[in-house]
């Protein structure tokens, strides 16, 4: 069976707290989340939607930066076509530096096309905007002076400043299910997190590996990851008891804007949570109900990574935490061997000035 490493992931979804109090108890969460071994706080950027209230995550995550001193902390992913290359790449640098090397930085274009539409952006800009943007942020880190010219955006002799804590950049991260961005990621070193079903996330990981491994790339391993929505209580029926009611509160917010436009929801699970642990998306119930079940998700998987989606929807903070100390006193010592260990620095080899390759998401 896989080594995996544990990670969160979290929509910042709306909890049904005022804005206050919603982004105060997700803090609190990150704080008690930086106290245990989980390596890195995933937090997704969504716009006009009550899915995701992290619409600028960099802010949030330069306040969950002061908080904390261990966790890795990123954006899953940022929204690259929906910045001026110039901005993207000083706030990374900046958050960078304000955690002190601690940024994982998830990039991509986004999965609903409505979000960039409100800020004026056609679906069938996106790829070129996220490439050029993408490839001006990674030429500013090697500093100098920043000359570019694209279809969008063009730069001559723009004097940069700033820089990263981490170089030559901050890890990279992609959220996919596109066998193109599994094929890039894997020949660039990018870190991979997957969502789908078992057999999805398989095919994925394998791909992955197959460029890996034709490339005969040395070094540390990237992380090929899943994501699981995990609710852990002291029997099955209370996790289920409070995970029921929380998943169906975050698909409502998850169809919110597809609904507000009249749009039937892409999705093929449903408001019920039946539908989403058939899915594979969600592990309910007990320490041991939960670690035979992931068991099982790590075998059929794969993967060496698992962000954990423990905070959604009207769940207690309370509640998740508990997961949290769950996973980490009975669930994920059974999943590592004595000798797995975090990555903790930046993958060897950079994306800097390389050629011929597309940045796809």
């Amino acid at each position: 069976m896989p080594q995996p490493t544990f990670g969160i992931f979290d929509h910042l979804d709306q909890s049904g707290d005022d804005l206050s109090k919603h982004y105060s108890e997700r803090l609190r969460f990150i704080e008690e989340c930086d106290r245990t071994s989980l390596y890195s706080y995933h937090v997704a950027e969504h716009h006009g939607t009550p899915h995701g209230l992290a619409s600028s995550p960099n802010l949030f995550l330069a306040a969950a930066a002061q908080r904390t001193a261990r966790i890795r902390l990123g954006p899953m992913v940022m929204l690259l076509p929906l910045y001026h290359p110039l901005r993207a790449f000083e706030e990374i640098c900046m958050l960078d530096q304000i955690s002190r090397g601690r940024l994982d930085l998830g990039v991509g274009k986004g999965a609903v096309p409505m979000e960039h539409e409100f800020f004026g952006i056609s679906s069938n800009e996106l790829s070129e905007r996220y490439e050029e943007t993408l490839s001006i942020v990674l030429t500013a880190m090697a500093g100098g002076e920043l000359n570019y010219d694209g279809n969008h955006y063009q730069f001559n002799d723009v004097p940069i400043e700033l820089r990263p804590f981490q170089l030559p950049h901050p890890p990279l991260w992609c959220g996919t299910s596109n066998p193109a961005t599994v094929s890039w990621a894997a020949k660039t070193n990018v870190h991979m997190l997957c969502l789908g079903p078992n057999n999805g996330v398989r095919a994925l990981n394998d791909l992955y590996l197959s460029h890996r491994h034709a490339q005969s790339e040395t070094g540390p391993e990237p992380f090929r990851g899943m994501l699981r929505m995990i609710v852990i209580a002291e029997t099955d029926a209370r996790a289920r008891a409070l995970a029921a009611p929380a998943y169906r509160y975050w698909y409502e917010t998850l169809t919110a804007l597809w609904r507000h436009k009249g749009i039937t929801p892409p999705y093929r699970i449903n408001a019920e949570i039946d539908s989403a642990i058939a899915a594979d998306m969600v592990l309910v119930g007990s320490a041991a109900t939960v670690r035979d079940q992931l068991c099982r998700h790590l075998e059929e998987t794969g993967v060496n990574y698992v962000s954990v989606h423990a905070l959604f929807g009207n769940l207690p903070v309370d509640a998740a935490l508990d997961t949290i100390s769950a996973l980490e006193a009975d669930v994920m010592p059974r999943c590592q061997s004595s000798d797995a260990r975090l990555l903790s620095e930046p993958l060897g080899r950079s994306l800097l000035h390389q050629t011929g390759s597309s940045v796809s998401a």
